[in-house]
């Protein structure tokens, strides 16, 4: 069985959000970093490396008391890709498949990340990656295939992420999941909308889970 390991960018400066740290602000009473990074300590997948670089001492403190390494990128202004790479090159050697998540998106929950492994281990051949899927369009989290894709990622520059590098292989698996796997928040009102709304469907991707597993 493949070994996980999951990633949590939190290194970038969330200027569209304005003077406040975004992902210090408050939903559901704790940060929108803390939601992410007890989701994935949550999903008991693995080891969990959260990648800091702005506001990096305020982020760790939000993020104290748990199961987590803190991983610094003293490059972050340099663009999303060198993040993602601080964060794999944390995770330990046996790691094959790495979760890569983004601290501005706490709807996600421990049965998305839980999902995408079930499509991941079931696969024969490995993927290259798994991705979320909902209205038609790709979403986050991903879970990426280390083993295929490193030299592709260590290849990466500036505001890169992994994105378009997937977007031209044919070994992607893609998982159609609810409205989470799109709710990234970038402005106030983003926060906001999203305080108002109804939670996703989680029981039904747990439901599709059990299934799988019959």
């Amino acid at each position: 069985m493949p070994e996980f390991g999951i990633v949590v960018l939190a290194a970038g400066r969330g200027t569209r959000f304005g003077r406040a740290p975004k992902l210090l602000s408050l939903l559901d009473g704790k940060p929108l970093v803390r939601h992410v990074a007890e989701t994935a300590v949550a999903a008991r997948l693995g080891p969990v490396g959260v990648v800091l670089g702005a506001h990096a001492e305020a982020i760790r403190a939000a993020l104290a008391g748990l199961d987590l390494a803190a991983v610094d990128n003293p490059r972050f202004a340099d663009g999303l890709s060198t993040s993602l790479l601080a964060g794999l090159a944390a995770m330990p050697d046996r790691v094959e498949g790495v979760f890569v998540l983004l601290a501005d998106m706490p709807r996600i929950a421990p049965v998305h990340l839980l999902a995408l492994a079930d499509v991941y281990e079931a696969a024969d051949p490995a993927p290259s990656a798994v991705v979320p899927v909902s209205a038609g369009r790709r979403g986050n989290p991903v879970l990426l295939n280390r083993r295929l894709l490193d030299p592709d990622l260590s290849a990466l520059t500036g505001d890169q992420g992994a994105g378009r590098l997937l977007a031209r292989r044919r070994d992607v698996i893609e998982v159609a999941m609810d409205a989470a796997v799109a709710a990234d928040i970038d402005t106030p009102d983003a926060l906001a909308a999203l305080a108002r709304g109804a939670q996703p469907d989680l029981a039904r991707l747990a439901s599709a889970r059990q299934r799988s597993e019959q």
